[in-house]
């Protein structure tokens, strides 16, 4: 397909939805799913044909549009009375919008009923709210708008642009460079300027290091898209591969033409099966518009994309133990040097991305590096999505920009503490990130502050947490959990994160006493700087950070007689 191809296709779509009157967007990500979206679907169009509306009003299955704590959800924009009676110009296209919470299917009549007029009171929840009002989309632009099981509404969306604008306007070089000069960096975790990334893979000689690719594929240069995101309480890539599954195969298309690869993988925990399977539909419409594969736009560029599913190994984010999951082995990761950039998949140059990364670069292909880098701070470009939950009114899926105050996340977007409860701390970074106390609301947040006070941005998980909050407790099951998940590869990592699980129930059950507390903080120094790989580098983070900024919590729990008995003294030797 070229480009004008391409533009005839979003046209014609384009057209035919500017003729609806009306248009219901109905969401069906995994959790409004769990709430029963898809018969809330069936429900409007049954009440639509009832009514003779169904030739004037389209209902559209989308993904998540964020506000998870009011789902399902169901968006609805209605054209304008004057439009409708010819009074406003014939390419004007003015609509009202209504967004309604907690629908059941059996309020599809009444919604269907008022469309078009006074919306339905008991259910609609304001779109001016702070918790869209706040936001920057970028990632999230099309989650809520476009079907993710159509290629035409993705391309009607802009869909496929860059990526023809990257074969047919730039070459690889050109293409780097844009990256590079937006400042976009990993949104994995790591934050490692992408652009430096590419260039490293673009420049990397696939014959270095002895390669067995297997049969059938012909690349000796891979890109692969991690999607294995396994942060408690995260689900921020699920929702994009979700809602927007062409955004991640256009990013990737445009990262294997800048880097010289034609093969790709995604890979993708087996506990995302709605994901997988509109990340497989994705890839047979796209192989069949000319998108992906032979000569794609045209050109003499090819590639090809694979789904690879994990078994839910935590350890398997890691990028050399991914890789070793897709080549068949046991995800475990590897020593580095030789870095993916250089000796990664079957020995050749592999360059590693996850979800939101490479959903980032075709906005940039587009806009051009200078829109991106005006967005967020001066070291931290663009937007940042998160998972925002715990003890907060709004959870759900934000994309905010980098420098926005932590304040203003948990209290504007997020409506503040529920239940008349005082905020206490918000965890970010999952299970390797910091627990940040009250004092540092006002800190923006960007990769280099949240370091700064022990934390770190991670993949985006933001876990809110309220003055009834144990963090004792906090820190034991965030170390249990990367106790559960270590591959057990490296002795720092499989013993390590046992004892100091082992120390936080001893003091959790107020059997420790000062000098266990002090093992603690050793062990945790020990783990972080002597683990194999980034799962037990980051382990100790919510120990090291909750005995910073909590510690009184740890030492309320150490028994009177045993802390006596550390510093010293004995009650008998205090009386005399």
């Amino acid at each position: 397909m070229n480009l004008e191809e391409l533009n005839a296709i979003a046209t014609n779509e384009r057209t035919a939805q500017a003729g609806k009157n009306h248009h219901l967007h109905v969401c069906v990500g995994t959790a409004c799913q769990a709430l029963n979206s898809e018969q809330i679907a069936r429900a409007l169009q049954a009440a639509l044909r009832q009514r003779g509306q169904n030739g004037e009003a389209e209902v559209k299955c989308v993904g998540c549009p964020g506000l998870c704590s009011l789902g399902p959800l169901v968006e609805v924009a209605s054209r304008a009375k004057a439009q409708e009676a010819n009074e406003l110009p014939p390419d004007a296209d003015r609509r009202t919008t209504v967004l309604y919470q907690f629908v059941k299917p059996e309020d599809a009549e009444e919604i269907v009923a008022h469309l078009g007029g006074e919306p339905v009171k008991r259910l609609e929840t304001p779109l001016d709210q702070p918790f869209f009002a706040r936001q920057t989309k970028i990632v999230l632009e099309n989650c809520g708008r476009v079907d993710p099981e159509r290629i035409e509404d993705y391309i009607a969306a802009g869909g496929y642009q860059a990526l023809l604008k990257a074969l047919t306007e730039m070459t690889p070089q050109q293409v780097i460079d844009e990256i590079t000069h937006s400042g976009l960096r990993g949104r994995g975790g790591a934050g490692f300027p992408t652009g430096l990334k590419w260039s490293t893979v673009a420049k990397a000689d696939p014959n270095r290091y002895p390669t067995s690719v297997p049969e059938g594929i012909q690349s000796r240069k891979f890109v692969i898209c991690n999607g294995d995101e396994g942060d408690p309480g995260a689900f921020m890539d699920r929702s994009v591969m979700e809602g927007d599954p062409h955004r991640i195969l256009e990013g990737m298309a445009i990262a294997a033409y800048a880097v010289g690869a034609n093969h790709g993988f995604i890979y993708v925990r087996a506990e995302y099966p709605l994901a997988v399977k509109r990340l497989r539909t994705a890839i047979r419409q796209a192989q069949r518009a000319g998108l992906l594969g032979n000569g794609i736009g045209g050109t003499a560029f090819s590639f090809n994309v694979e789904i690879r599913l994990g078994a839910g190994a935590f350890v398997c984010g890691e990028e050399t133990a991914l890789m070793a999951s897709i080549e068949g082995g046991r995800g475990t990761p590897r020593p580095r040097p030789p870095f993916p950039a250089e000796s990664g998949l079957w020995g050749c140059p592999t360059l590693i991305n996850n979800v939101e990364t490479l959903a980032n670069v075709p906005p940039i292909i587009l806009k051009g590096a200078e829109w991106f880098a005006g967005i967020g701070t001066e070291k931290s470009k663009g937007t940042k999505v998160f998972a925002l939950t715990g003890q907060v009114k709004n959870t759900g899926l934000i994309e905010v920009p980098m420098g926005i105050s932590l304040r203003e996340i948990v209290f504007d977007i997020g409506g503040g503490i529920p239940d008349g409860k005082q905020f206490k701390a918000v965890q970010t970074g999952g299970p390797s990130g910091g627990c940040i106390p009250a004092q540092f609301l006002d800190m923006p947040v960007d990769y280099e502050s949240l370091n700064r006070v022990g934390s770190i941005m991670g993949s985006g998980g933001m876990i809110v947490m309220d003055d009834s909050t144990d963090m004792v407790e906090v820190a034991r099951f965030f170390m249990e959990f990367c106790m559960d998940e270590s591959c057990g590869k490296c002795i720092p990592c499989r013993a390590g994160t046992v004892q100091i699980h082992r120390l936080l129930t001893k003091i959790q059950q107020g059997q420790a006493s000062e000098r266990d507390l002090h093992t603690l903080e050793e062990l945790c120094d020990l783990v972080k700087h002597t683990s194999l790989c980034g799962l037990g580098q980051s382990a100790p983070n919510p120990v090291i950070s909750t005995l910073k900024y909590f510690r009184e919590e740890y030492l309320a729990k150490i028994k009177p007689d045993l802390r006596a008995r550390a510093n010293g003294k004995t009650k008998v030797e205090e009386h005399g």
